[in-house]
């Protein structure tokens, strides 16, 4: 399997309540990791048993070499487009409250790449696109396997990856119009609607306790890629509550835990 897209180092702390503007507040932990939609995706895909290749963009700099760290222990190959880059990588500041799990999050993401680069498709059954390297999205996007999109929030390069797009993962938060043979959007915890053709349902999500929201919308793309990967074919209407059920559950696990933990329970 093949993720493209955003690889940050998250800089994550619990706190009890969320600050205001102004407002200090102590901290009871501090993580650094690897994070970014593409990574958590690849983390799950490899904690789950599979084999992926994370296309991102990292660089030279002492931060990148923490989350390319971070991804090769799970089993994640990672592959450099500007392995000679001196800024740093994008880096999220995230604030968790302990309570509830809800969090902030402060992020510089990709604002402006320009990474291009020839990707490797010979090997690849299934593409996993973010879209926040819009040059390495759309060089991936041509791959003639299936092709998901996380479409978590609208990004310009969209408007060009959608039509070459199988699968199309929308959040609540992405309102414009799809046009793409399966479209699936989530709801929080609200059931997750499916889309294909004529055809359409909707699969409830478990009831857990939520310790950490962080990322879960990253592992449940990484679980649906491994489920369409496993299938081998784009999904039909009749594989949708099985792949979806299958989703949720492990994005499930995941706020079930605080910070990286839920990455070992999933091994």
């Amino acid at each position: 399997m093949l993720a493209v897209g955003l690889c940050t180092v998250d800089l994550v702390q619990r706190v009890d309540d969320l600050p205001v503007p102004g407002q200090k507040v102590q901290s009871s932990s501090v993580e650094l990791v690897a994070g970014g939609p593409a990574a958590n995706a690849a983390i799950t895909i490899a904690a789950l048993g599979g084999q992926v290749r994370l296309v991102t963009v990292l660089g030279a700099h002492p931060l990148a070499d923490l989350a390319r760290r971070d991804l090769e222990q799970y089993g994640v190959e990672v592959v450099d487009a500007v392995p000679d880059r001196a800024e740093p990588p994008a880096v999220s500041a995230v604030s968790v409250r302990i309570g509830d799990g809800e969090r902030t999050v402060v992020s510089h993401n990709a604002s402006g790449s320009t990474a291009s680069a020839a990707i490797n498709l010979s090997d690849v059954d299934t593409v996993l696109l973010d879209g926040h390297h819009p040059g390495l999205a759309l060089a991936a996007a041509k791959a003639e396997v299936p092709v998901i999109l996380d479409a978590g929030s609208r990004k310009p390069v969209f408007e060009d990856l959608l039509p070459q797009v199988d699968v199309c993962a929308c959040s609540s938060a992405f309102t414009d119009p799809v046009d793409c043979p399966v479209i699936t959007r989530t709801h929080g915890p609200d059931p997750v609607q499916w889309f294909v053709g004529d055809e359409r349902g909707a699969v409830p999500v478990p009831e857990v306790q939520a310790k950490d929201t962080s990322g879960a919308g990253d592992v449940w793309h990484g679980a649906l890629t491994l489920g369409v990967a496993r299938l081998g074919h784009v999904p039909k209407a009749a594989d949708m509550p099985e792949l979806i059920a299958f989703a949720n559950r492990i994005a499930g696990v995941r706020v079930q835990h605080e910070g990286a933990s839920w990455r070992a329970r999933l091994r």
